[in-house]
């Protein structure tokens, strides 16, 4: 297929996101056009209120739909950015954010605080426990594979299978005690974007920066590491650190973004291959491409299923559906390129 330059995919997938996420915004029981929501929005950043503009329209606008709308976004772009870091450093196209058992541990943590109703923190308490328990899981990884200084893939890869086995354990046994409560647990596995607010839109946005500028500072690194482990040590990059690195800040944006939405699979392995094939392999180009498209799909999948659908589908089960024969398809390629 003929090359397209860098910055004019960038320029298109920032302009489809933008007008996904007005056209998301005023779509639902409500319909509003997209001038009534950019006026809507431009009125609430300077500050003046328009004597012409709706104020139930104005409050839906702002206090319902664009904070979900954004947080759906922001946790796609995150999750397709940790796809496409985790495919790079532990050099597997079928890696995604949950390889490592980031989705066990925060699954497990969220299943914990449903079971013992947890409300130190109100509304935060659920989200809160999900993150610890998603960085415990990553943490417990890298001390399994602590022996390999490398932290060569395979171990990783091998440490993430045994932690999510214990954790998908731990969660069986408390689904098991749940009684009622385990329907709760449930529906928070499946995913959903339901009553989010500005702080879940600032949380996430605050964790997409520090990935997105992290791993373009090690962009070079990255492809250089792709080379294999001997070529990147005799070109000077320290793989160990790089990687342990990414690993966090990948696992971070993972587990911030899992604590808001719930498990929610496939955009990071769907995304990076997507745009791989569009624009090539360098993860300087890449990571911010995955990022857009990410936050794209993401927003597109949670619209459809909460605005066009005659009933609101979890979103992490409408992404399976749609990840599920996409996944086959890559594994089934990678099976013939081996032979």
């Amino acid at each position: 297929m003929p090359k397209v330059s860098f910055p004019l995919i960038m320029s298109g997938l920032s302009l489809l996101l933008l007008l996904t996420v007005i056209s998301s915004t005023g779509l639902g029981y409500i319909p509003i056009s997209a001038s009534e929501v950019l006026s809507s929005i431009l009125s609430r950043l300077s500050g003046t209120i328009p004597f012409d503009l709706d104020q139930t329209q104005q409050a839906v606008i702002m206090d319902v739909r664009l904070p979900r709308v954004l947080t759906a976004a922001l946790v796609g772009g995150g999750l397709a950015m940790a796809g496409a870091i985790f495919q790079a450093i532990l050099l597997n196209p079928l890696a995604d954010p949950y390889t490592l058992g980031v989705s066990s541990g925060a699954a497990f943590g969220a299943a914990l605080a449903l079971i013992l109703n947890m409300t130190l923190l109100g509304g935060y308490s659920v989200p809160m426990f999900a993150f610890v328990g998603a960085l415990s899981a990553v943490f417990a990884v890298l001390a399994l594979a602590a022996s390999d200084r490398n932290y060569a893939a395979n171990s990783l890869i091998l440490a993430g299978v045994i932690i999510s086995a214990i954790l998908s354990a731990g969660i069986g046994f408390i689904k098991y005690l749940a009684d009622e409560q385990v329907s709760v647990i449930i529906f928070w596995l499946m995913g959903s974007f339901a009553a989010r607010s500005w702080s879940d839109v600032g949380m996430v946005l605050a964790a997409t920066i520090i990935t997105l500028l992290t791993s373009l500072f090690y962009g070079r690194d990255l492809n250089i590491m792709s080379l294999g482990l001997r070529s990147s040590d005799s070109l000077g990059v320290d793989t160990a650190r790089t990687r342990k690195t990414l690993l966090i800040i990948a696992s971070l944006i993972t587990a911030i973004s899992v604590s808001v939405s719930g498990i929610i699979g496939f955009i990071g392995l769907i995304i990076p291959h997507l745009m791989r094939f569009i624009i090539g392999p360098d993860n300087r180009k890449l990571i911010p491409a995955s990022c857009l498209a990410g936050a794209t799909l993401l927003l597109v999948a949670d619209t459809i299923s909460r605005a066009v659908l005659p009933r609101e589908v979890p979103i992490g089960v409408l992404t399976a559906l749609i990840g599920g024969p996409f996944f086959c398809l890559i594994f089934k390629q990678k099976q013939l390129g081996a032979r």
